[in-house]
């Protein structure tokens, strides 16, 4: 299985909270259940310890894009393949004594073969990109030298020393080194190394087949007739934005009324379908919270149940018959968001083989205050400064439904339980929308 991105010490501290209230097999067909709360640590190692890595697949180049790397990359050749001219001007021998008027003799276009120098007293023009003629070891720019006639006069600012404005063969990469490894997200910068190394094609990580459920009979679809007494369905149009803002695009949407044989028969259609489910609602323990035991009986075996943590204490998590990943977000707005960026986002990285930095980290902008026994997400807007350093101003939520706090904020931070103020300048995980 897949561990990635837990310090040692988080592991040593909450490995043991993960044993004592994770749901785990003590015999044939019984669970040891969840006595309580476990740490935001816990869960996220607990996470880690049950997801399967996804399968891989070749990708042409032009299908790579946000997609996870599962194969080292090499260059073809030495990279630049040639001594390359870096600046348009004239390429000259810098061993040609203190001369400083030059006659031109010929041209050097990017992608044409390479010409020879006849003689130290000529130069020959050269375009960027293109190959450093023979006979030559310097460039001098086009700002550096006055032309008249074919003739080429330096300026007194023009340096002549070998290899001036020259990239030399093999400086950024050779054969046999990796320029990419595996687990590397294909970005635009990426994706040009790989064709670099003359790629067309390329292993990657399939996309998981996601699901994303919300449960309620209170929720009506934006463009729908609504009631005084039911909500707007926004929970699962949040959640496939942020997935499909992080280049995930195998996604469908479902919404299930609170009614047993309902969504019994449709967690079961899901179950069949999709690799990841991640539901929105019905996790808590009101009477109509009915997901933890549907779930039950479709045999998703429940990891963890509650995690101590504002908002967002009722998180499930379990793993189907056929490993299936289920994810169970509370039903309240901020909730759901912020635990799927907390916990559903980098589970998916992690199972498609990404290398998972350590979470960013931001300083608070102002002391804050609030005393918690449970850890605390805090919207917060960042501020930069003039000389580009950016710190968190934290934007308090009225409660986990009060979704329109989260707009225009850039994300928000993990402070961990503390009876006192925190100080301006503490440093807090920050998490982006």
């Amino acid at each position: 299985m897949i561990v990635a991105n837990l310090r040692a010490a988080e592991f040593a501290q909450d490995g043991a909270a993960c044993s004592l209230y994770c749901s785990r097999p003590t015999g044939a067909g019984s669970l040891r259940r969840a006595s309580t709360a476990i740490t935001p640590h816990a869960a996220e190692l607990a996470i880690a310890q049950h997801l399967v890595p996804l399968p891989l697949e070749v990708r042409s180049l032009q299908q790579c894009v946000g997609r996870i790397l599962r194969q080292d990359v090499y260059a073809e050749r030495d990279n630049p393949p040639f001594d390359r001219v870096c600046m348009d001007g004239i390429a000259i021998d810098s061993h040609g004594g203190p001369r400083r008027s030059f006659l031109i003799e010929a041209s050097q276009a990017a992608g044409a073969p390479p010409v020879t120098l006849s003689t130290s007293a000529h130069a020959i023009e050269v375009m960027t990109g293109a190959i450093l003629p023979r006979g030559t070891d310097c460039v001098i720019p086009l700002e550096e030298y006055e032309l008249q006639q074919g003739t080429v006069t330096l300026k007194a600012e023009a340096g002549i020393t070998a290899f001036r404005n020259v990239q030399r063969r093999g400086s950024d990469s050779q054969p046999g080194v990796p320029m990419l490894r595996t687990g590397t997200r294909l970005g635009a910068p990426e994706i040009a190394v790989v064709a670099s190394a003359g790629l067309a094609q390329v292993s990657v990580s399939a996309q998981p087949a996601m699901r994303v459920i919300s449960t309620g009979d209170e929720l009506i679809d934006p463009g729908q007739p609504i009631a005084d007494y039911q909500v707007r369905r926004s929970n699962a149009y949040a959640i496939v934005a942020a997935l499909r803002d992080r280049g995930f695009t195998e996604i469908a949407d479902d919404h299930i009324p609170d009614n047993e044989n309902a969504l019994l028969n449709r967690l079961a259609r899901h179950l069949g379908e999709a690799s990841v489910l991640i539901l929105s609602g019905g996790v808590s323990k009101g009477r109509f919270d009915l997901v933890p035991q549907a779930l039950k009986e479709l045999k998703v075996r429940e990891v963890f149940h509650q995690v101590a943590q504002r908002p967002g204490m009722p998180m499930w998590f379990g793993v189907g018959s056929r490993q299936q990943t289920v994810f169970g977000l509370p039903g309240n707005p901020v909730s759901t968001l912020m635990c799927l960026i907390r916990y559903v986002v980098p589970a998916l990285r992690t199972m498609m083989g990404e290398t998972l930095n350590d979470p960013e980290r931001v300083a608070l902008a102002e002391s804050f205050a609030l005393a918690r026994k449970a850890t605390s997400f805090v919207p917060v807007l960042l501020r930069h400064d003039e000389r580009g350093a950016s710190t968190a101003v934290p934007k308090s939520a009225s409660g986990s439904g009060d979704f329109l706090s989260l707009a225009g904020t850039s994300g928000f931070i993990e402070l961990p339980p503390r009876p006192e103020p925190f100080p301006a300048g503490f440093a807090a995980r920050f998490y982006r929308w």
